[in-house]
């Protein structure tokens, strides 16, 4: 079978790979998009992501240019506020409670959240009507062959395409990555995360929250209600002993141990779904580039969940090499292109990396006194206006 030739092949059909091919087609470039794996996508099948993704404001543009924000929005729950709680004290108790509004720095909320396996539904769904893409779902990257002109991507079911450009959205053990010889550097924590949905009486009003007290951070996001009930997405971090014994717990203890965990703010947490567990760790390739090869999302970065800089990361990725491949189409997936898309990301993405390493560790301390220290910490950047400003534009992705 002869070779069938596409402008951009993404190798990756997570959330970033889909919304990376729904973007590239929206501005008029032909996509392959191929991944060994069909996405799980309803709620209660097994193996489906249970986990959220917050989407920031530029992401919600980007959503809305590549025409899937019209299928998401309706699913979506608003982020206005940023809660952070401390509950470093003797007792499992809220002892210092600060609000980050979006009203201080924009008309619309910090963001949206839904949940991935609905994401993954939407996403494929709006591809599957898309004649731009050529999308390939249970069929892998199996060769990976680059040359100046041109890249040529073998695949598991033994045919070839040939692309200008080859992203790489195939996750932290990227084979693309691998393929092209880019190293990465990891840093491991021994922490693992908890991701389900839960429901409780109080309702969350739009309040994204935070509560720090050892382990990790516990974070609770909105969602729409469930059976009538407000509910939430729990992400919960915890050394890694810690998080595989509460994953055993029969539910009523899980429930009992969630609820004071999240120093009773929202009231009682019931069970909303199955439990998942996820390893933590924070990662960065040595570049995001390679010859006719440009890196993406987790193929290029990992970082701990906190304050959903992990996929806005990755699609501030996915905009910066959009607005490169649109500005010069005759010149896509040259060496030019790629080395500014890698000298455009890979220091900014450092800094976050290193911001989000120090934020999670402070969010592990154990002892009276460091606890204590980072309420006080938390406590001075609130109070200074002008920071609190700041640290909330940064956390938009703003420069």
């Amino acid at each position: 079978m002869a070779d069938r030739h596409f402008d951009i092949i993404v190798s990756g059909g997570g959330i970033a790979g889909l919304t990376a091919a729904a973007s590239f087609a929206a501005a008029g470039f032909k996509v392959q998009c191929i991944d060994p794996t069909p996405p799980i996508v309803e709620r209660d099948a097994k193996g489906a992501d249970l986990r959220t993704t917050a989407f920031l404001q530029p992401a919600k543009a980007l959503l809305h240019t590549a025409g899937l924000w019209d299928r998401l929005s309706d699913h979506a729950a608003a982020l206005q506020i940023m809660r952070i709680a401390d509950a470093g004290g003797a007792e499992p108790k809220a002892r210092m409670v600060k609000d980050f509004n979006a009203i201080d720095i924009s008309d619309q909320p910090f963001g949206w959240n839904l949940p991935n396996w609905l994401l993954r539904r939407e996403l494929v769904a709006q591809l599957q009507d898309t004649d731009a893409v050529d999308l390939r779902l249970g069929v892998g990257t199996s060769k990976v062959f680059t040359r100046l002109n041109e890249a040529r991507v073998t695949l598991s079911d033994g045919t070839t395409s040939t692309c200008k450009l080859l992203v790489a959205a195939d996750g932290r053990n990227s084979p693309v990555r691998t393929a092209a010889g880019i190293d990465v550097k990891t840093k491991r924590y021994g922490q693992k995360a908890l991701a389900l949905a839960v429901t409780h009486p109080i309702p969350h009003e739009n309040v994204s929250t935070e509560i720090h007290r050892t382990g990790g951070p516990f974070t609770l996001v909105p969602l729409p209600d469930y059976n009538g009930m407000p509910s939430s997405a729990l992400v919960w971090m915890e050394r890694s002993a810690r998080a595989q014994d509460l994953f055993h717990l029969p539910d009523e203890a899980f429930e009992a141990a969630m609820t004071e965990r999240s120093a009773g703010l929202y009231g009682p947490l019931k069970l909303a779904s199955r439990r998942t567990i996820w390893p933590i760790i924070s990662q960065i390739a040595d570049r995001f580039h390679g010859e006719r090869v440009a890196l993406i999302a987790e193929a290029a970065h990992v970082v701990p969940p906190i304050g959903a800089q992990g996929l806005n990361t990755s699609l501030s990725d996915l905009q910066a090499l959009l607005d490169l491949a649109m500005a010069h189409p005759e010149t896509l997936g040259d060496r030019k292109m790629l080395e500014t898309y890698n000298r455009k990301r890979h220091s900014e993405v450092a800094l976050r990396v290193k911001g989000i390493d120090m934020l999670n560790r402070a969010s592990m301390v154990e002892t009276p006194l460091l606890r204590d220290a980072r309420a006080m910490g938390l406590n001075a950047l609130y109070s200074l206006a002008p920071v609190r400003k700041t640290l909330m534009q940064m956390g938009l992705g703003a420069r």
